[in-house]
């Protein structure tokens, strides 16, 4: 009954997100430019398709060529209630996960030398930040439904690991509008691409929504090293070791593939909201299983250890994930697009 009543409310769902898109485009809402160059980095999906690796990677790509890149990031759940907040002014981290939002403030400790601040009106945020920082172009996170900024680079992430997230919308499926809106990207990036053969069943659907051929920029996230608060190591240490699992982000079933992967046995796992807060009783369950099921190391994700690590007082070592984005196909596209801002 549940699945029936979300599929009722689909078709309100997609009349609102299409209106809304076609305002846009006809003139009707305002979209507004800021006086430098944008790149946006969104999906069509609720969940986690790879947003804040791709933000990043842009960032430092923009750096490396010679720009001074801003990344305007929502800053979803953070606690302070300022409009503008500056999480990095490119030299110094200002702000902690708990004020900023956790992918801001891993993006902030991920990328030195880019500028990071975080607001709901990022048009506004762009202005504000570039009335006291030296920023000439913006790297805009999760902003593919943003429109009310211009961008000059428009990449839509899609995650070929979960083509049943493309097949319906909101209530009732995962997509936030339909898969015609795919046409507003300047790039189509899969992501998590392990296998060839993983493409067509997302590509496929994409391709027939919009009636053309699509030549997408191909991805994956290559584990790299552990890392916890004061050390890494590589990922070898822990092949073969039984592992106590947890995470509060948007996928997952994909952090678990990934780790066993590289030889790990998972004792348990623990699966939390995606930006989970861990507070006091968050991390109290944490340490009720470890003692239940006596792990040699607990892993997580960077995005979780970030808001745990301060807090952690067990004798098991815990380890993060580190993960790098690997460019399989498109790159020197991608750079080219990147290098004319």
């Amino acid at each position: 009954m549940m699945n029936g009543w979300k599929s009722l409310l689909t078709g309100p769902y997609r009349f609102a997100t299409c209106m809304r898109t076609r305002l846009y485009e006809r003139g009707w809402l305002t979209q507004r430019r800021l006086p430098c160059p944008v790149v946006s980095v969104g999906n069509l999906t609720v969940g986690g398709t790879g947003k804040t690796p791709m933000t990043m990677w842009v960032a430092e790509t923009l750096l490396e060529q010679g720009k001074k890149p801003g990344i305007l990031s929502r800053g979803y759940r953070r606690k302070n209630p300022r409009d503008f907040l500056l999480v990095s002014d490119g030299t110094s981290v200002l702000a902690g996960p708990r004020e900023a939002g956790d992918e801001p403030y891993l993006m902030a400790l991920r990328c030195p030398g880019v500028v990071v601040a975080v607001g709901a009106d990022r048009y506004e945020l762009g202005r504000w930040v570039l009335s006291q920082m030296p920023v000439d172009c913006f790297v805009l996170d999760d902003g593919f439904q943003h429109l009310g900024l211009d961008r000059d680079v428009n990449l839509l992430l899609v995650d070929s690991s979960d083509p049943v997230g493309i097949q319906a919308l909101l209530p009732a499926g995962r997509l936030r509008e339909p898969l015609v809106e795919a046409g507003r990207a300047s790039d189509i990036v899969l992501t998590r691409v392990e296998d060839e053969s993983m493409i067509a069943a997302v590509l496929d659907p994409i391709r027939t929504a919009l009636g053309s051929t699509i030549d997408p920029i191909t991805t994956r996230f290559a584990p790299q090293k552990l890392r916890s608060v004061s050390e890494s190591m590589p990922l070898s240490d822990v092949r073969g070791k039984r592992a106590l699992l947890f995470s509060g982000i948007g996928n997952p079933e994909q952090f678990r593939r990934m780790v066993t992967a590289f030889g790990v046995q998972v004792a348990d796992e623990l699966v939390f909201r995606d930006h989970e807060a861990y507070g006091p009783s968050r991390v109290a369950d944490i340490y009720r299983r470890v003692e239940r099921c006596q792990p040699d190391v607990v892993l997580t994700t960077e995005k979780d250890l970030i808001k745990v690590r301060s807090n952690w007082s067990m004798s098991i070592p815990l380890f993060a994930v580190c993960l790098e984005l690997e460019i399989l196909d498109g790159r020197s596209r991608l750079e080219r697009a990147l290098a004319a801002l």
